[in-house]
């Protein structure tokens, strides 16, 4: 049997797995976008590396965009396997997908114009809205904990990987002749007490395993440290009369947010004020997070017993259209505004960024994964002038990171993780982190005992 790597091997996107069979059959697990500077993006366009239509299976662990996004692309130049994901994980990635087709008109329209300016012929958007809706159709979906026949000597279990509604962990039993290996894929592992899904489901026999590494050289804050981070931040540019501008990812950050800003209101620890949810990938995904609410966890289950919904209180506004996004620029009170993209590289975030980074009354609060060569990276690394939407300004505003809030596991949330298994894997495969994150976590896994290596990109290993 043989795995490929064809991205997040010593990097966090693109996340790409092939998995060959002695017997020659072919299936994926994910088949994501590459995200971060314009170097990383381009690979967008480039060749798979593989034929997608010797594909039988597609096992999609979760809907970010860096795990589902190259799918339609996939589907666009053969692929007609069924895609096995939860119904949560459906549900959120045609509302991903379909977004990420209007990002791919904009990114080619942007490389098009570097490429005339090389004299480099223009290309097309690496998949439309046709090439999604047919991706839908292949959709299987599938229950945590119930045994999946992929094929007749293929099977594959999905659990609960904590990390966003219906994000899964998934373990691959393939059987050759008369001896069976078992592969376990973490997709991204959650936080332990996340603010809204349950705790990450363990895995507890596989002989090879290929674990995350996105926050591999680093412990998180305890949740109650985070929340008194957050509320002090509002409350800070509260006083000053500024905005506080927070780029989010629209699916379950957007969420956390609301959930606990709502709380604080609920608390009486802050005053009603107007809070802008100025996504409408991240309002139709709220609307997703409400309908599953079979993911809870119990903390949640409590609430929804004393409000119908977790995300939603007086103040909210949520802003469709471009016309309610731009009146926000005439606000002069206080206010909070979330709006996408969590790296500021695209979405309504960057018109924000534009038109109040250069007010010191301003706020804007990071709250996630920066990669390298984002804009949110060169901000976070203390960028005082940036240029955006073809415009430079100056970064007056404060500049604020909660690491935290992100909802993947720590160093030690992953090597718990591993320790469910027993006895030991065979080998333990880094990946989905950038180079220094996963020589980090090898350091701290190799003091337990068990044996890993970090694979590249483009490496096939034989197991």
């Amino acid at each position: 049997m043989e795995v490929q790597l064809f991205g997040a091997a010593r990097e966090v996107t693109g996340s790409c797995y092939s998995i060959t069979t002695d017997a020659g059959e072919k299936i994926l697990v994910d088949c994501g976008l590459f995200q971060g500077g314009k170097d990383v993006e381009r690979k967008n366009y480039e060749d798979f590396g593989f034929k997608p239509s010797e594909y039988s299976a597609l096992i999609l662990t979760h809907a970010h965009l860096d795990h589902c996004g190259r799918i339609p692309k996939l589907v666009r130049q053969g692929f007609r396997g069924k895609i096995y994901a939860t119904n949560a994980t459906k549900d959120l990635a045609s509302i991903i997908l379909m977004d990420s087709v209007k990002i791919a008109e904009q990114d080619t329209k942007n490389e098009n114009k570097r490429r005339a300016r090389e004299g480099l012929p223009a290309r097309k958007p690496i998949y439309n809205e046709n090439d999604v809706k047919n991706t839908l159709r292949l959709f299987k979906l599938v229950r945590y904990d119930e045994d999946i026949h992929i094929s007749k000597d293929i099977t594959a279990r999905f659990y609960d990987a904590g990390h966003i509604i219906g994000a899964s962990s998934i373990q691959i039993t393939i059987n050759e002749g008369k001896n069976s290996k078992i592969l376990a894929f973490s997709g991204d592992i959650g936080q332990a007490d996340a603010v809204i899904v349950k705790n990450t489901e363990p895995i507890k026999k596989a002989d090879y395993v290929f674990v995350e590494s996105t926050y591999g050289d680093r412990l998180h804050p305890p949740m109650g440290d985070r929340k008194k981070e957050f509320l002090r931040i509002i409350k800070d540019t509260y006083n000053r009369g500024g905005k506080l501008m927070i780029p989010s990812f629209a699916v379950e950050r957007a969420q956390e947010l609301l959930y606990c800003i709502g709380q604080f209101e609920q608390q009486g620890l802050l005053p009603q004020k107007k809070v802008y949810l100025d996504s409408p990938m991240a309002i139709r995904a709220t609307e997703v997070f409400t309908r599953y609410q079979e993911y809870y966890n119990k903390k949640i289950e409590q609430i929804l017993k004393k409000r119908k919904d977790p995300f939603s209180f007086p103040g909210l506004i949520n802003t469709l259209t471009v016309e309610e996004s731009k009146e926000i620029n005439y606000v002069t009170e206080p206010c909070i505004i979330i709006a996408g993209n969590g790296m500021c590289t695209g979405g309504r975030i960057k018109h924000h960024i534009r038109n109040h980074i250069e007010d010191s009354r301003n706020t804007l609060l990071l709250v996630g994964y920066q990669a390298r060569g984002t804009l949110g990276y060169w901000i976070q690394k203390g960028e005082k002038r940036i240029r955006l939407l073809g415009t430079e300004v100056e970064v007056n505003a404060e500049i604020e990171f909660i690491p935290g809030f992100s909802a993947h596991a720590d160093y030690r949330g992953l090597i718990q993780w591993l320790k469910n298994f027993s006895p030991k894997p065979k080998t333990i495969f880094i990946v989905h982190g950038e180079e220094k994150q996963s020589l980090e976590f090898e350091k701290k896994l190799q003091k337990t005992g068990m044996k890993s290596y970090i694979p590249s990109a483009g490496e096939s290993i034989n197991l």
